[in-house]
């Protein structure tokens, strides 16, 4: 054998060490690629994970506000459902002052409290409009009284009083305005 063919045949040191350093160099390549998969992986799984978590927690918002205001419909309900019962309430402890029925009275006084306390305590309020402005959303004019005594529109004394729940009027007070004078006013309303 020539000189030449054993030199093509037989590697030399730098052949060998370039080819070693070749393969790594591609295995660090490969690997490079596999992490950066890997970690572009992971990010998307934490984006879809961040995402998810915010989605629940909307979830958990929306349904506690729905839960909220179902509760605060039925309450609503019952309250609108005891008024009625309050009113009769307060028609019997008006018609019956007599003297002999003062025990029964009293009975009845500590009921009609209890009623209007636990209404109070559920969020019911009673529309105490006496001496105030008229407000049509509170509300219902039931008469009206020509005078200069009070100021235009100031509500004079309550026919049914009205009741309120989270803002939400759940029957207008029925009331007596206070009007001025005008003479215009008059000749065309009569």
């Amino acid at each position: 054998m020539d000189k030449r063919e054993m030199e093509t045949k037989v590697p030399n040191n730098q052949d060998v060490t370039s080819m070693e350093e070749k393969a790594v160099d591609e295995e660090a390549a490969r690997e490079d690629a596999e992490l950066k998969k890997i970690s572009a992986e992971l990010e998307e799984l934490r984006q879809t994970l961040v995402r998810h978590q915010a989605d629940f927690a909307n979830y958990r918002k929306r349904s506690e506000k729905e839960n909220r205001e179902a509760f605060q419909r039925a309450t609503a309900r019952v309250i609108e459902g005891l008024i009625p019962v309050i009113d009769g309430f307060e028609h019997a402890l008006a018609a019956h002052r007599e003297a002999e029925y003062e025990s029964y009275r009293r009975g009845f006084e500590l009921i009609y409290k209890q009623l209007l306390d636990n209404l109070a305590r559920l969020g019911a309020e009673r529309i105490e409009p006496v001496g105030k402005p008229f407000d049509p959303h509170l509300h219902q004019a039931m008469d009206r009284a020509v005078t200069t005594e009070h100021a235009d529109v100031t509500i004079l004394e309550v026919f049914q009083p009205g009741y309120v729940y989270h803002g939400r009027v759940l029957r207008p007070a029925m009331v007596r305005v206070a009007v001025h004078p005008n003479p215009a006013s008059n000749s065309t309303v009569n």
